[in-house]
């Protein structure tokens, strides 16, 4: 159950994908973002698919190790899917019973929300996958440091957002083992009405939370040791520089954005 969640893990490998700045993946990453809500058209989504397909294959993520990154947000889709179904007015009716009426257009903008939504984490998540948590940590600071002349955190806040992504897996583990403990006990996850799985869950969220915090504080004391005290004066293993590798995934993206707004609108 929870071994299936792919969020925020980091697949190594030595793929075109994975060797690219960590700054030009972000900005790209952003990039795809905004293709994304600009198209406008299932054209559109066709040619974000191939984007995102191209990528995956050029980045040598099996497609299986992929496809997890969209089971742990199921619900949510089928949830947007379900509320554009029944709220969404319209004017040609499909189906109507009582108080319930399904309309064409409710319908297509369902699927449409649906298929953006697939879009959306499927492109992302490529970020965590093929960028380790400490280059994404310099291609953040990086980019957020025209900032702190602004006394803008920008060490600080890369630093905090990597260590909560890093730390998903970590917990998702620790979690895997409390309820192994747990059914070992007896403890029942799965049988009953939503109300009492979910106070079945007490006995595994409470001892999460207590190794969450026992973790933070080693953590803390672990980079208190190491006299730790923010990015200033700091200096790095590698230092980053754009190569031309960067400059043809932006000439790529670039492409894809131009060929979305012409035929994907």
């Amino acid at each position: 159950m929870l071994k299936d969640i792919t969020l925020g893990q980091y697949y190594p490998g030595e793929s075109p994908i994975h060797a690219l700045d960590p700054r030009a993946k972000i900005l790209l990453t952003i990039a795809y973002i905004a293709a994304v809500f600009v198209a406008q058209s299932y054209y559109g989504f066709l040619i974000l698919l191939t984007l995102v397909l191209g990528a995956v294959i050029l980045s040598s993520i099996p497609v299986g190790f992929f496809v997890k990154t969209l089971k742990p947000l199921r619900w949510i889709i089928l949830f947007t899917f379900i509320l554009n179904v029944f709220f969404v007015p319209g004017e040609s009716v499909i189906f109507s019973w009582w108080i319930i009426t399904i309309t064409r257009e409710a319908l297509e903008r369902a699927i449409f929300l649906a298929i953006r939504l697939v879009l959306l984490i499927s492109g992302t998540s490529l970020l965590t996958l093929s960028t380790s948590p400490i280059l994404l940590t310099d291609g953040i600071e990086r980019l957020l440091s025209p900032l702190s002349r602004f006394r803008f955190p920008a060490h600080e806040l890369a630093m905090m957002m990597t260590i909560a992504l890093r730390f998903i897996p970590t917990l998702l583990e620790e979690a895997q083992k409390i309820m192994k403990a747990q059914l070992s006990r007896g403890a029942d996850f799965e049988s009953g009405n939503p109300v009492k799985r979910a106070k079945n869950l007490v006995p595994l969220l409470v001892p999460l939370f207590v190794s969450a915090f026992r973790r933070a504080e080693e953590l803390a004391l672990a980079m208190e040791a190491r006299c730790y005290h923010g990015g200033e004066g700091r200096t790095r293993m590698r230092v980053l520089r754009y190569e031309h590798r960067d400059f043809i995934g932006f000439g790529v993206m670039a492409a894809f954005i131009a060929a979305i707004i012409v035929l994907g609108r």
